[in-house]
């Protein structure tokens, strides 16, 4: 008995010392799971960033895809309009050299600057019409280009009414060059059939 008195402060203090480690040892795993919260939050907030940055980054692809395909369909059109407008062109060299009438000398495109010169020369001298009437009455090859330039000006104004939403470009032709040689070619081309 006299041990276990004797040994009484020797296990009280081994408690102690057991209390004192448990102690820090939940110490320890406290911290650690607050670091592994703070880790957590911290992996959350980037996962959310990245899910941002992502979203966002696909947003650009498709306003980019959009802009492409617009791109594209611009292009094309212009590509189409070109073809349009040699084949035009095509069609008003012969009515230029019967009626004696030169191109303008501008930097616009051929297609304009033929028309151009046909209506400037209209504008300065009406006669210009009376002589297309005759080159159209007395050659059959100027009158098919005639109706070859007045057939395909017109179904290329009917596709982009068909095509265009607001009309604008549509308009533009309309009231511009295209649509004032159209007059042009229909009076003279009316006035041969009537004679």
């Amino acid at each position: 008995m006299l041990y276990c008195v004797q040994n009484q402060p020797f296990l009280l203090g081994v408690r102690t010392m057991n209390a004192t480690y448990i102690l820090i040892l939940m110490a320890v795993l406290a911290v650690m799971m607050l670091g592994i919260l703070a880790l957590a939050a911290h992996i959350n907030a980037q996962l959310r960033n990245v899910t941002k940055t992502l979203s966002h980054q696909y947003n650009l692809i498709v306003k980019m895809q959009s802009v492409l395909k617009n791109k594209y369909a611009t292009n094309a059109v212009a590509e189409n309009a070109e073809m349009i407008y040699q084949d035009l062109l095509q069609s008003l060299i012969p009515i230029m050299a019967a009626i004696d009438i030169m191109p303008r000398n501008t930097p616009e495109h051929p297609l304009w600057r033929a028309l151009g010169g046909i209506l400037d020369e209209y504008a300065k001298n009406p006669f210009a019409l009376e002589k297309l009437r005759r080159a159209i009455k007395l050659d059959t090859e100027i009158a098919r280009s005639v109706d070859n330039y007045l057939n395909r000006a017109d179904a290329f104004l009917h596709h982009l009414t068909a095509t265009e939403p607001n009309g604008i470009l549509t308009t533009t032709f309309t009231d511009g060059l295209l649509g004032q040689s159209l007059t042009f070619f229909t009076q003279a081309r009316q006035l041969a059939a009537g004679q």
